[in-house]
């Protein structure tokens, strides 16, 4: 049902379907970009977390790490990353297929500068072996994500 709902959002805003299926898992960003055939750092890996009062997601660069200075003075708060039962119950999505598409609950969601470096990105779609690629712009107009700068200065990213 995840991969569904990702490709329900899509196609309910009259897009096509951009999800397509992998013959191996793609359930970290190194195993993605080998299955796919691009850079580590052209993964958008969807990170989840915890604030006092909400959810929000990042999506960065898949060679991004987020800085715990710049994640505390953008929210307000030390970063904390749900666990694996969490992170299912409150996306729709397992671990390693997470995405900010077709979620279980509207969440907040944030998009990395890290992210801008690329024109496409491929993010999961809502399962291991699902991905999707899709445009920066689009990715932002998709999630009416919100630039965010809370990744570590990375200089050299892959890609």
């Amino acid at each position: 049902m995840s991969v569904e709902s990702v490709r329900k959002q899509f196609l309910d805003r009259g897009w096509k379907d951009p999800v397509y299926e992998l013959k191996e898992s793609s359930a970290t960003v190194t195993l993605a970009a080998q299955a796919i055939g691009v850079q580590p750092g052209e993964i958008a890996k969807t990170l989840s977390f915890k604030l006092k009062d909400k959810t929000i997601l990042i999506v960065a660069s898949g060679v991004a790490k987020i800085d715990n200075k710049k994640y505390k003075d953008f929210f307000g708060e030390k970063a904390k990353m749900l666990n694996l039962e969490e992170v299912e119950r409150v996306t729709g999505h397992p671990v390693g297929g997470v995405c900010p598409f077709g979620l279980e609950q509207e969440l907040d969601i944030y998009l990395d500068t890290s992210l801008r470096k690329f024109e496409k990105v491929y993010p999961a779609a809502g399962s291991k072996t699902a991905v999707l690629e899709i445009t920066v712009d689009h990715l932002q107009e998709v999630t009416n994500g919100i630039w965010v700068d809370v990744c570590q200065d990375i200089h050299d990213l892959e890609g």
